[in-house]
């Protein structure tokens, strides 16, 4: 194989990732935000659950951008990006 066909998928995987991290670090986490409102029980785990679902959705939005995706199949990689990822 040539070195730039390997040298390809590093990439865009290491590309992926950094707009993963840049995408968790434009804002408090979902713990600092719950201290922050003083939430506890069972209104903590429903912020928390929220937070993280929406979080993973800005996420997998970025990764059909990435991939150009538009319209339905853009709407059906989100979805099933923010379902895999509540799965895990």
């Amino acid at each position: 194989m040539k070195a730039s066909t390997m040298l390809k998928p590093i990439v865009l995987a290491l590309f992926a990732s950094l707009i993963a991290f840049s995408a968790a670090a434009e804002g408090p986490s979902c713990s600092a935000t719950a201290a922050e409102k003083k939430l506890a029980g069972a209104a903590k785990n429903s912020f928390m659950k929220k937070c993280e679902k929406d979080a993973q959705a800005a996420t997998c939005e970025a990764q059909a951008g990435e991939k150009k995706l538009a319209g339905a199949a853009r709407n059906s990689f989100v979805k099933k990006c923010v379902k895999d990822a509540a799965g895990a």
